[in-house]
């Protein structure tokens, strides 16, 4: 039976395994077949704990996600429109869900309108190998859309800002 301060110690460590997991994936998985044993190799524990750790953490919100970042570029897509929506307030939450779930948006998001200047409150990023593909996919958008969007325009990469998500720091 553990004592309150075997609980509590164990607790620390839990919170200290899950410090070094964060520091260890922040920068990406390992390249090799079974990056999770690499992790746990590094960091001198079972797979399974590194699993359950980063199930725990993904489920009370402490990570997001874990997916991979592609360099959109790279892969020969360089036609990369953010398309801007005005949507009625009342639907917008339904469009997001429609939108979302379209394998060609690698992201979408309700926004703040900024008025007079900026009435676009949904955003859903297209990618394509030429700027026709990427308005062929808006155009798809706006389809689904029908009569809950206002207006809309295709805003063009020029180059890439950030690939990375928040880092922390130490090791």
């Amino acid at each position: 039976m553990l004592t309150q301060q075997d609980e509590g110690d164990l607790a620390g460590d839990m919170v200290a395994l899950d410090r070094k997991l964060v520091l260890a994936l922040q920068s990406g998985l390992p390249l090799v077949p079974r990056p999770y044993d690499a992790i746990a190799d590094e960091l001198g524990v079972s797979p399974d704990l590194v699993r359950q750790r980063l199930a725990l953490m993904q489920s009370d919100g402490r990570i997001r996600r874990i997916g991979a970042v592609p360099n959109h570029y790279q892969l020969g897509y360089t036609a990369n429109g953010m398309s801007v929506w005005d949507v009625d307030d009342g639907q917008v939450d339904a469009m997001g869900a429609k939108i979302g779930a379209l394998d060609f948006v690698s992201h979408c998001y309700r926004r703040p309108r900024h008025l007079p200047d900026w009435p676009y409150n949904f955003f859903a990023m297209a990618h394509g190998k030429s700027r026709a593909e990427v308005e062929d996919k808006v155009k798809q958008i706006a389809d689904i859309m029908g009569n809950a969007c206002r207006g809309y325009e295709i805003l063009y990469s020029k180059r890439i800002l950030k690939k990375t998500g928040m880092r922390i720091g130490g090791r």
